[in-house]
């Protein structure tokens, strides 16, 4: 028991700094992109990425989460399993790269948008097999592998990123920046496995393939819902729009994906401490849940108070070309909010064998979101998409708070009451900031002091949260 223990905070450890390193490329590569290609063209990339991710049902057809599954019940048949999928994948990813260049075509998009696709058609071809190689990894619990390569394709994509924005090899560069980066990945992961665990083969069983197909149907699916539900409103935009929109959009979205780094953090840092604290299941999870939502309450709320008084200042960071962005940015800063409390809504219904709900609320909210879209991006472009996207946050968590209730997991009247101090707090700090009218980085200073001083006036900090902040720091 003590070594699985080990094993899992090993494995967690692992994937957290892989993920932290992963944000901090991310967040300069992003910045560096946006810059080099200006406004027009980082809207065609972002419109390829969504268009192209919109077809991974076809390349992955559920294949990886069913194979991991299978794997870590039976190891004797990990061969049969791997290398069956890893040739299966040879026949999707033709059908895959097919479907996004005649798809494409048919958009009626300019030259540069089809060739986009299907460079990043490849590249989405190549972290399939990413996906599919990284279930044996996670069978036999050598993360630190899979870590490993989700490090070196980070890292060399920002390299070779870098390395293109000092060309004049413009969007092209970008794209095979991304496609070689991620074949590197490839060429290491490969090695790792066959050195540490299996060396996978092409095994052509046709019949096998069926059974594959029909177990990951159902996984397919529910990822296909996920997908449209966060790619489509880049398409749509492009479609009803101009690419130009798309990249102001773009901009102001991928600064909104730098800060789920912190639900990352608190996963794998935060939670494993209350899991030692908290040893009874139920315990456990109605605690989780509840400080799930208060912590990251705390950080969320007065970030998005603070960038609706500087989202200009913010996205000036892109360069000036994006000043017209601080506006998308004023109302996608709220998602931020209702994201986090989602995912945490999300684990619960999980863990109290609710999947099928979670599937069927994201379906509501994908169809939800692309009725919105359709109405508000032809007349409000990039801001009536920004405002669809926040409502189906909000109708996303609507629908958990109702199914949390059938199954008797709503939170207590003491998160409500912990969630309006917050704001409270919140609220002065945004008053603060707007008597003094400061510039970007004394006002961070400022709303920090302010924030966390009201924070402990009004005593939001109980003695489990003591508690927890305690073994945090003697870790």
């Amino acid at each position: 028991m003590a070594n699985q223990v080990k094993t899992i905070f090993a494995n967690m450890s692992f994937m957290l700094v892989s993920q932290i390193i992963a944000s901090v490329c991310a967040f300069v590569w992003t910045i560096v992109t946006a810059w080099y290609l200006g406004p027009s063209d980082y809207g065609v990339f972002g419109a390829a990425v969504s268009f192209a991710a919109l077809f991974g049902i076809v390349i992955d057809f559920g294949l990886s989460t069913y194979v991991v599954r299978a794997i870590s019940t039976d190891f004797a048949n990990e061969h049969k399993y791997l290398d069956n999928a890893i040739s299966l994948k040879l026949f999707l990813s033709v059908f895959y790269v097919i479907a996004v260049y005649l798809s494409v075509l048919v958009m009626g998009w300019q030259p540069k948008l089809v060739l986009a696709c299907v460079f990043l058609a490849f590249e989405n071809v190549i972290k399939s097999y990413h996906a599919i190689l990284f279930t044996s990894f996670q069978a036999h619990e050598k993360m630190k592998y899979q870590a490993v390569t989700n490090t070196v394709i980070n890292v060399f994509t920002l390299i070779f990123i870098l390395l293109v924005a000092c060309t004049d090899y413009a969007l092209v560069g970008i794209l095979m920046a991304y496609i070689v980066a991620n074949a590197l990945g490839l060429f290491y992961e490969v090695y790792a496995l066959r050195k540490h665990i299996i060396k996978p083969k092409l095994s052509f069983d046709f019949s096998f393939y069926k059974a594959l197909l029909k177990a990951g149907l159902p996984f397919a699916l529910t990822g296909l819902f996920y997908t449209v539900y966060y790619s489509i409103d880049l398409v749509m935009i492009t479609q009803f729009s101009t690419t130009y929109a798309t990249g102001l959009y773009n901009s102001a979205y991928k600064l909104i994906t730098v800060l789920t780094l912190f639900y990352t953090i608190y996963t794998s840092v935060i939670f494993p401490v209350m899991s030692k604290l908290f040893t009874d299941e139920k315990d456990l999870l109605n605690l989780s849940f509840v400080k799930s939502i208060k912590y990251l309450m705390l950080v969320t709320i007065p970030i998005a108070v603070f960038t609706s008084f500087y989202s200009y200042q913010i996205i000036a960071i892109y360069g000036a070309e994006y000043i017209e962005a601080g506006g998308v940015l004023q109302i996608l800063i709220w998602t931020v909010c209702f994201l986090f409390v989602n995912g945490a809504c999300s684990l619960v219904l999980n863990a109290s064998h609710q999947e099928y709900s979670v599937t069927k609320i994201y379906t509501i909210a994908a169809l939800f979101n692309v009725v919105l879209n359709l109405a508000l991006i032809p007349k409000y472009s990039v801001y009536g998409a920004s405002v669809a996207t926040v409502l189906s946050e909000i109708l996303i968590l609507v629908l958990e708070l109702y199914m949390l209730g059938k199954i008797n997991q709503l939170p207590d009247r003491h998160l409500i009451h912990d969630i309006l101090r917050i704001i409270f707090a919140s609220l002065v700090m945004g008053t603060v900031l707007y008597v003094l009218d400061l510039n970007i980085w004394a006002a961070i200073a400022v709303s920090v002091v302010v924030y966390f001083a009201v924070i402990v006036l009004i005593k939001t900090v109980d003695s489990e949260d003591k508690l927890i902040i305690r073994q945090i720091i003697n870790r």
